[in-house]
């Protein structure tokens, strides 16, 4: 890979700015980490005027007129608020413990006695716990795996590699591993296969639009195109999903809303089991966002309710996770596709081979006459 040394000291500067704030973040006491976050949110708020106005649109889109103009500004204002929040929270994790997480989780046993109850109904299998982007996602995970719960998750790779190892070692702090994606030869799938069967918890976000074509579900009143990882490993895993919708109810407080697991079908067809489990799960999250909007994540650049990209950008685009992954010997015999040949690396322009158009001419060498 070329090695391009302005884009590697941009890297590192954001690399550095982010692990200072970060630092400064972790040593201050909670309630002045947030009260410094809440000003960064604001001032942070008010500098994206395209982005905050185009989260208003989304919510007035979903909601209609339901909704005054100030409970839209209202909603847009603490839905980026809480992600600032978020952030403190995923700074301090490594200091994150089994106590705090009952402090600030309200009934957070009752929630995790419940995941081991459809985890024993399960009859040795693992689960996959659902979460979409309301309240603090990613304290979910980490409150439930130090409650005893065989909980992991996987993660987009960031552009930038600094930035990158410094967010998975920041989402592994509390002991939960985080599986990175788009491995070579669906291994990560492979991985999240296996450990799902010998009874581990896979937890997944399943509420972003998904780039090539997948699953069409209803979702916030229109269709959303969804990526078929969640159905395609419960039913391939005979795992159940279990929903869960974590809100905050403070700054510092939440509440986790159970909702009714979705089991699979043995008897039902492939394609028909992905989509009536992702259809069951979304539905769910539906409800839950058009009750308290305000917990929502608004602002993803790939709005869920976007069409589905060109089929060249989509060419171009990191397939999905959770792809069909090629047959392997050591798991148990499942019904797959053939797998779709790698493509060849592009070769430097040095070393293609000749074309009809490019091909050099061959000199000719007049025969010595003897």
């Amino acid at each position: 890979m070329p090695f391009h040394p302005v884009r590697a000291v941009r890297h590192w500067l954001e690399y550095v700015a982010i692990a200072t704030v970060g630092l400064f973040l972790r040593v201050l006491p909670l309630a002045a980490a947030q009260c410094v976050a809440w000003v960064l949110a604001r001032a942070g708020y008010a500098l994206m005027r395209s982005r905050r106005n185009e989260a208003k649109r989304r919510i007035r889109l979903v909601k209609g007129d339901r909704m005054t103009k100030a409970e839209v500004d209202a909603t847009a204002w603490i839905s980026f608020r809480n992600i600032v929040f978020n952030a403190v929270d995923m700074f301090r994790i490594r200091s994150f413990t089994k106590q705090e997480a009952a402090r600030r989780i309200e009934d957070l046993r009752v929630v995790v006695e419940r995941i081991e109850d459809v985890l024993a109904k399960a009859g040795g299998a693992g689960a996959i716990i659902a979460v979409p982007h309301c309240g603090n996602w990613d304290l979910v995970g980490s409150a439930v795996y130090l409650c005893g719960i065989p909980v992991f998750s996987v993660a987009g790779k960031q552009r930038n590699p600094w930035t990158n190892r410094y967010i998975n070692r920041l989402r592994e702090g509390c002991g939960m591993q985080v599986l990175e994606r788009g491995e070579a030869g669906g291994r990560t799938y492979i991985e999240m296969l296996r450990r799902i069967r010998r009874g581990e918890v896979f937890a997944i976000l399943p509420d972003t639009r998904s780039r090539t074509p997948a699953l069409e579900v209803p979702f916030l009143g229109g269709t959303a195109n969804l990526a078929r990882g969640m159905g395609r490993l419960a039913c391939q895993a005979g795992a159940p999903v279990i929903p869960l919708v974590i809100r905050r109810t403070s700054w510092r407080r939440f509440i986790i809303d159970f909702e009714q697991t979705v089991w699979p079908d043995a008897g039902a067809t492939r394609d028909a089991e992905e989509l009536r489990i992702t259809r069951e799960v979304l539905k769910r999250f539906d409800a839950a966002i058009r009750a308290t909007p305000e917990q929502w994540f608004w602002y993803n650049k790939r709005w869920v309710l976007d069409p589905v990209e060109p089929a060249a950008a989509a060419a171009a685009a990191e397939p999905e996770p959770a792809a069909e992954p090629p047959p392997v010997r050591d798991l148990p015999a499942e019904p797959a596709s053939a797998p779709v040949p790698e493509r060849a690396p592009a070769m430097a322009p040095g070393n293609r081979p000749p074309s009809a158009g490019n091909r050099p001419k061959r000199k000719k060498h007049k025969k010595k006459r003897k």
